[in-house]
This record gives structure tokens, sequence and C-alpha cells, in this order.
């Protein structure tokens, strides 16, 4: 290891000992330096702090990664879009930081540390900047879209169809983030439950979360005629363009959302690939999309929908969770290793379901998830 990502590391060390305290102090010291840099942030900062530190964590810790390093500070660089967030904000980010820094990594700050921290983040903000300049030029930072549906399927869940005022590209399996005017400058993200169609429509499953603002703003008090703003979609859990193998589709909750998209996608392509969409669930009225895929798999013989409830004794389908059915599932013949997998839902249960299919041979190039997208 070089000297300087070494440098970052056993210094930014003594910020993640005393991390809440470390970004309190930072921010603090941004809105004093620059208080018109307030209005870009939500009115509660607690999980703002938690995520500048997670991607704070995640840049030093990818020095020695330079291309993971450069494509997650290019998504960032884009995704501050949509907060405002412009090029000269950054010199006042980077004063901040070198502050905090020089407070809680004092016993061994020094001039060569001080250029280490001010090189890194310089070519950091150099590519977020240059990342943003390009999307700019090809994208709004959000999308103004209708609410046109609002479906309530349960106390805690509701399936929203918006109608965007100008089409907003994605792919099957993508999600984009959502504001309501509840809660500006609070974003959350979002898993389009649908392939792209003619009317540029497209659904969102929520469930609304303990404590969660967006999420229990869009289940509960949003209707129909609201507008809310979408950021561009993003994600990488889509289909090959060239795979014509089967596919094993796993979900669990609002999981659902990015799977059955692509189960569409798979039925429109024309090409007839075997599809299996495993549903976990704890009980049959948890199965809130059960009629409509029940359609699409009356529609498309190749397609079977399989439930899995893990807390229904008397429920004469498959038990358990998606994991512990894999190895029988009915009259899918032959190895793994010809199949594309792809899981959205809880973290356990994605982890889990990898874990099986590694066990049971399928390779994990063709094991496909999006476990760096947590909903509220």
């Amino acid at each position: 290891m070089s000297t300087e990502p070494r440098m970052l590391k056993e210094s930014f060390t003594r910020l993640e000992s005393r991390s809440d305290k470390a970004m309190s102090y930072f921010y603090g010291r941004l809105f004093a330096a620059e208080p018109r840099l307030r209005a870009l942030f939500p009115i509660a900062l607690d999980t703002q702090r938690e995520r500048f530190f997670h991607a704070l964590t995640r840049i030093v810790w990818s020095q020695d990664n330079p291309e993971d390093l450069a494509s997650h500070l290019a998504r960032l660089g884009r995704d501050h879009r949509r907060y405002g967030v412009t090029a000269e904000h950054y010199a006042a980010v980077e004063d901040a930081l070198l502050a905090t820094l020089r407070l809680f990594a004092r016993d061994m700050w020094s001039p060569r540390a001080e250029k280490a921290w001010t090189d890194a983040y310089r070519s950091a903000a150099a590519t977020m900047i240059e990342a943003a300049e390009r999307d700019a030029a090809a994208a709004p930072p959000w999308w103004a879209a209708e609410v046109v549906e609002h479906d309530r399927r349960a106390d805690d869940l509701a399936v929203l169809t918006l109608s965007p005022e100008r089409p907003l590209p994605f792919a099957p399996g993508q999600y984009v983030t959502v504001q309501t005017s509840r809660w500006p400058r609070v974003w959350r993200p979002y898993s389009i439950a649908n392939a792209p169609r003619s009317d540029g429509r497209l659904r969102l499953h929520v469930r609304a979360r303990p404590g969660g603002w967006v999420s229990g703003a869009l289940v509960r008090a949003t209707g129909t005629g609201d507008t809310l703003l979408l950021g561009p979609a993003t994600g990488t859990m889509t289909l090959g363009p060239d795979s014509r193998r089967d596919l094993l589709l796993v979900a669990g909750g609002t999981g659902l959302a990015p799977v059955k998209a692509l189960a569409e996608q798979a039925v429109a392509a024309g090409r007839r690939r075997d599809v299996r969409l495993l549903v976990g669930a704890r009980t049959e009225r948890d199965l809130y999309d059960l009629a409509d895929l029940r359609l699409l798999e009356s529609a498309y013989p190749w397609v079977r929908v399989l439930p899995v409830l893990s807390d229904e004794p008397d429920f004469r389908g498959l038990r358990g969770t998606p994991a512990d059915v894999l190895a029988d599932l009915d009259g899918w013949d032959g190895g793994w290793d010809d199949r594309d997998a792809y899981i959205a839902g809880p973290v356990p249960m994605v982890r889990r379901t990898v874990a099986e299919l590694q066990r049971l041979g399928m390779p994990l190039e063709r094991v496909h998830h999006d476990l760096l997208k947590a909903e509220e």
C-alpha cells in the first residue's frame, strides 16, 4: 500500500471512533462558513450525517480500487444534482472536512497528511463535478410526476401509478429516488414495478416503514392528483441484453417490484425463456400483488409464480423462505449453471438466497441483486 492511501485510512480511523461528533462538527463548520448551504439539506440532519459518513468511508477505503472509486464518485456526482449542488459548493465542503480532520485526527496530523487529504478530496470532487456536468447535458436533475392512481393494498402498503411530465428513461430492475412535498429535500429510493410502457407511466410498491417520513407520506398522505419529484433511474440489477438463459426471480416484500418488471421485460422480448418467480411472504394476506401476477402467469404459460409462505403452517403451497425451497423447485430439471437469478427484498433474505444458490452450483456472476439500495 502506498503512503498516501495508508495515511488517509489511518487518520480516518480517528473519525470512525467518534463519527457522530465528527459529523456534527463538520456540518456546524460548513453552515457557519456558508449559511446559504443549509437550504440544500433536510430539516433533520441525522440521516444526512450517516449518509455523508458512509460515502466518506467508501471513498477512503476504495483508494486501492481506482475503477470502483471512480464509478462510485460519478454516481454521487450525478445524484447530487437533485439537491441543487453545484461546482462552487465543493470548496466549502473541503474547508469543513479538513477542519474536522485537523481536530479529530490531531494526534497524527501533519502537513503531509493535509496534502494527502487535499489531493484526494480535490480528485474526488473533480470526478463528481465532471459526471454531474455530463449528466446535465443529457437529462434534468428530476422529473415532476402526477399520481394518477393510488391503490391502498394494506394499511401500510400502497401501489402508486405515476405519470412523469416528460419521458423518464429506465431499464426494468432499476429504481428512482422520490421526494414528496411533505418532506422537501428528503429523497428515498423505490424500485420501478413495471417494464417501460408506451404511455410512459410507472408504478411503485411502497410499504410504510416505522418512523419512515417519505414512505409514510406516500402510503397514507398521498392521493390521486398529487405531484411527486423523481430522480433519474439508476441501479444495475438489469437483464443481460444477450442472455437467453432461463430466469429465476426471487422477491421478498416490496422487493417484488423490480423482479416483476424483469418478468414483464422477459415476456415482452419475444424469447420463450422459462421464468420462475418465487414470492416470499409471511402469510397469504401479504401476497399483495398475487392477482396481477396470476394474470401474467395465465397469459404466458412459460411463467410460473410460486408463493412461499413462512408463517402459515396450513398453507398448501411452498412453506419456509425462498432459500429453503430452492433445492426442490418442482419441474425444473437440470443444473443451476445455465440460469440467471435476480433477487430483491430484505437484506437477510437476499444474502441467504445468494448463499443457497452458490451452494447449489449457480455461478455468482449469474446471481444479480442490488443490496446498495435501502428503501425507507
